[in-house]
């Protein structure tokens, strides 16, 4: 969230239908979420959607995602959510999530999501007709190599540029209140299937809750 500098957004009327009331707004996807909530829109929105973001957002790498940091913030306030993600840097074809996106608009809008929960959406940057079909997964573990490029700026002051590639993924710690055979994020968009992952902002470990429970702090 932006906090330190004023966020700005104004009136989008060139691209939408006159009858659609757009913003545009220059903070991060989770201003822009916030921002509409509490001082543009006249009334609370049923759905929030953020995205298609331009990459996957796969296994540990929500942590650090504003496309699902934006639709987190939704579910924080009370609304149904989802993060839709096209599983590609370089591919500019957004149709096929596109349209996937309004498939399950329409999917949500029959069958309302029975709990408050925010939907992980990746999409595979493949053509429409190679999608395999949509899989219902729990989230994987991505590590990565973190490498920062060190550079010196006109002025002559040190910067550093991060950037990173995947190591290799990593199974998840079993957690006993999910299903092991329910497959992995990570895994089924490598097969062109359309992952779903639910999520919750909740991130308190019950097993390790229970553990704790069993110190015992002496205090002199």
């Amino acid at each position: 969230l932006t906090m330190h500098q004023p966020i700005r957004a104004e009136m989008v009327e060139s691209i939408f239908h006159p009858a659609v009331k757009a913003w545009a707004c220059d903070g991060t996807p989770s201003d822009c979420v916030k921002l509409a909530l509490w001082a543009l829109l006249d009334s609370p929105p049923d759905l929030v959607l953020s995205g298609i973001n331009h990459g996957a957002n796969l296994g540990t790498e929500i942590l650090f995602s504003g496309t699902v940091s934006a639709a987190m913030e939704g579910l924080i306030e009370g609304l149904p959510s989802v993060a839709l993600s096209l599983t590609s840097h370089t591919s500019k074809d957004f149709q096929p999530a596109a349209n996937f996106a309004k498939i399950l608009v329409g999917q949500l809008a029959q069958n309302p999501l029975p709990d408050l929960m925010l939907l992980n959406v990746n999409i595979p940057a493949v053509k429409w007709e190679e999608i395999a079909g949509v899989a219902f997964t729990r989230q994987g573990v991505r590590r990565y190599v973190d490498v920062f490029d060190k550079r010196v700026d006109p002025r002559g002051k040190t910067y550093y540029w991060l950037t990173g590639e995947v190591l290799e993924d990593v199974e998840p710690t079993l957690d006993f209140n999910i299903p092991q055979n329910i497959p992995i994020d990570v895994h089924v968009i490598r097969k062109n299937y359309i992952s779903i992952t639910p999520l919750q902002y909740n991130l308190t470990y019950a097993n390790g809750l229970k553990k704790l429970s069993q110190w015992n702090f002496k205090f002199l």
